[in-house]
C-alpha cells in the first residue's frame, strides 16, 4: 500500500497577502494620477465625472436587472448628473431584498457571498478577484458587499491621495514612514484592507485592533512609534488625550480619522497632543469613500471625480446648496460589480461656500456629525455606538437590531436566529475597553422591531433620557 502524504493546508493569511501585494502595487501605480486630479479645474472634473457616470449607468443597465428596471427611461450614452433625479432612490432594504438582481457578475450571488464570509480564515479574494465584506452600517441592518479589483484601487487612492499630496508638498515624500492602523483588524470589516495601505516603498504598517483593551492599544502604539496614525475617530481622540496626560509618547506627523464622526473635542485633543495635520474621512462600505479632509482648510473635500452626492428633501427632490436637506443620495462611480446609484446614505451634509485654502476646486462639506447621538454616556464614561455595531452589525445570524441603553448596560432586540447568550457575552466583552467592566446586557430575539409610525424609520440606538 502506498504511503499517504498529508499536505498541510496553507495559512490563509499568507495566501491573501501574496495577492494583496499585487493589489497594493496597483494602488501605488494609480495614486499619482489621483493626486494630480486634486488640482483639476472645475470644468475638467465635471467632464470626467459625466463620462464616468455614463459608463456606470450603461454597464449597470446591461448587467443588472434591478438597475435595468430603474433606468428604462434614461439613455446612459447621453445621461448627465441632472438626469439622476429621474431615478428612484436606492435604500438599504433594496440591498436586502434585491441583492442577486443588483450584482452585475455571474461569478457571485448573495448565497455565495455569505459562503465566502463563513468559510474564509482571513480576508480573502474570490477566484474573480472580488473582496467580500459585511457591515452593520449606520442603520444597523447587516449588509453584505463586494468590491472588485479596480474598485478597491480607486477607493484606496481616494482614501490616501490627500495625505500623499501633503507629503509631496512638505518635501517629506520618500522618507521612511511607520503607519499605525487602529481599525477593526480582522474580517469581515472593510476598514483594515482599505486603510492598511502602503502608498510608497518606504512605508511600513502595523495593524492594532481598535477593540482591544485600551492599555494594550497604548502599549502597541508605544512599541510601533508611528510617524503616521490612522484609525476610528473616537479611538484616535482618546489616544490624543492619553498623550496629553503623559500616558503615550508618540509623535505622528500626520493623522487620519475615519468611520465615526470626528467631534470638535477630539480634533482639539489631536491638535493639542501632536499639532499634526488631520485628514478626516467620511465613507461607507457601500460607496467606499465620499469625502476627505485636506489637512488645511475646514470640512471635507467631496471626491467629486468618483462620487456624486445629491442633497434632497423628504420627497427626494434636489435642494439648493444653501437650503436644508433631509438626506443625501450617493452614486459611487467606481463600483461596477455592485452598483450603488442614488443610494440613501442616511447622513445629512452641509455644503461649505468658497474655495478651500489648499487651492483645490473639489467642493467641500462640513464635518459629518449626525451620528454622534448614537453614543451612550454612563456617568463620565462614553461608549461609542461602534462598540455595539462591531458585534451586532457583522453577525450573519442577525438581520436587524436595536439597542436601548439601561442604567448599567443595554437591552438589545435582534431579528434573526443568533444565540442570545453568545451575543450578550460578546457585547459585554466589547464594552469593557470603555470602562464598563461588568455591563448588564440583555439580548432578546424578536420577529420584528417597531419602526416610527409616521416616517417608517428605525432608531437603532436609544439613550436614557436625562
Amino acid at each position: 500500500m502506498a504511503d499517504t502524504v498529508c499536505v498541510p493546508r496553507e495559512d490563509p493569511k499568507a495566501a491573501y497577502q501574496r495577492l494583496r501585494a499585487a493589489h497594493l502595487s496597483a494602488v501605488q501605480a494609480a495614486i499619482e494620477d489621483h493626486v494630480a486630479r486634486l488640482a483639476w479645474p472645475r470644468q475638467r472634473i465635471e467632464r470626467y465625472r459625466t463620462e464616468r457616470l455614463r459608463s456606470l449607468l450603461g454597464f449597470a443597465r446591461e448587467r443588472s436587472p434591478f438597475h435595468a428596471a430603474r433606468m428604462a427611461d434614461i439613455d446612459p450614452a447621453t445621461a448627465t448628473v441632472d438626469d439622476l433625479a429621474r431615478l428612484p432612490a436606492m435604500v438599504k432594504q433594496d440591498i436586502q431584498n434585491e441583492w442577486d438582481r443588483i450584482v452585475t457578475t455571474p461569478d457571485i450571488d448573495r448565497a455565495g457571498a455569505e459562503r465566502v464570509l463563513a468559510q474564509q480564515g482571513w480576508f480573502s479574494y474570490t477566484p474573480a478577484g472580488l473582496q467580500v465584506f459585511s457591515s452593520g452600517g449606520s442603520s444597523g441592518v447587516r449588509g453584505v458587499y463586494v468590491w472588485d479589483w479596480e474598485q478597491f484601487v480607486t477607493l484606496a487612492c481616494l482614501a490616501w491621495r490627500w495625505q500623499a499630496r501633503g507629503e509631496r508638498a512638505s518635501g517629506s515624500a520618500g522618507r521612511p514612514v511607520r503607519l499605525a492602523v487602529v481599525e477593526a483588524g480582522e474580517p469581515p470589516h472593510a476598514s483594515t484592507p482599505l486603510f492598511d495601505v502602503a502608498t510608497g516603498p518606504s512605508t511600513q504598517t502595523v495593524v492594532i485592533p481598535a477593540a482591544a483593551p485600551f492599555d494594550q492599544v497604548l502599549r502597541a502604539l508605544a512599541d510601533a512609534r508611528p510617524t503616521h496614525l490612522v484609525g476610528y475617530a473616537s479611538v484616535i481622540g482618546r489616544l490624543a488625550r492619553a498623550a496629553i496626560m503623559g500616558e503615550l509618547d508618540i509623535r505622528p506627523v500626520r493623522v487620519s480619522t475615519n468611520s465615526e464622526p470626528l467631534s470638535a473635542q477630539d480634533r482639539h485633543a489631536i491638535d493639542t497632543a501632536w499639532g499634526a495635520p488631520v485628514h478626516n474621512l467620511w465613507g461607507s462600505t457601500e460607496i467606499g469613500v465620499q469625502a476627505v479632509g485636506c489637512g488645511h482648510g475646514d470640512g471635507l473635500h467631496i471626491c467629486e471625480d468618483e462620487v456624486i452626492l445629491e442633497r434632497v428633501d423628504a420627497a427626494g427632490r434636489s435642494v439648493a446648496p444653501d437650503e436644508p436637506a433631509a438626506r443625501t443620495l450617493a452614486t459611487g462611480l467606481a463600483g461596477r460589480t455592485f452598483p450603488f446609484v442614488r443610494y440613501d446614505l442616511g447622513d445629512e451634509i452641509t455644503l461649505l461656500p468658497g474655495r478651500c485654502a489648499c487651492g483645490s476646486s473639489m467642493p467641500r462639506v462640513a464635518d459629518i456629525v449626525g451620528r454622534r447621538d448614537d453614543d451612550f454616556r454612563y456617568g463620565r464614561r462614553m461608549v461609542p455606538a461602534s462598540a455595539f455595531r462591531y458585534v451586532l452589525g457583522t453577525d450573519p445570524l442577525i438581520s436587524e437590531y436595536q439597542v436601548r441603553q439601561t442604567a448599567g448596560g443595554a437591552d438589545v432586540l435582534v431579528v434573526g436566529s443568533p444565540d442570545a447568550a453568545v451575543v450578550a457575552a460578546a457585547l459585554a466583552f466589547s464594552l469593557r475597553p470603555y470602562g464598563l467592566t461588568n455591563p448588564d446586557i440583555s439580548v432578546s430575539v424578536v420577529e420584528q422591531i417597531p419602526r416610527h409610525a409616521s416616517t417608517g424609520k428605525l432608531k437603532r440606538f436609544i439613550a436614557l433620557s436625562g
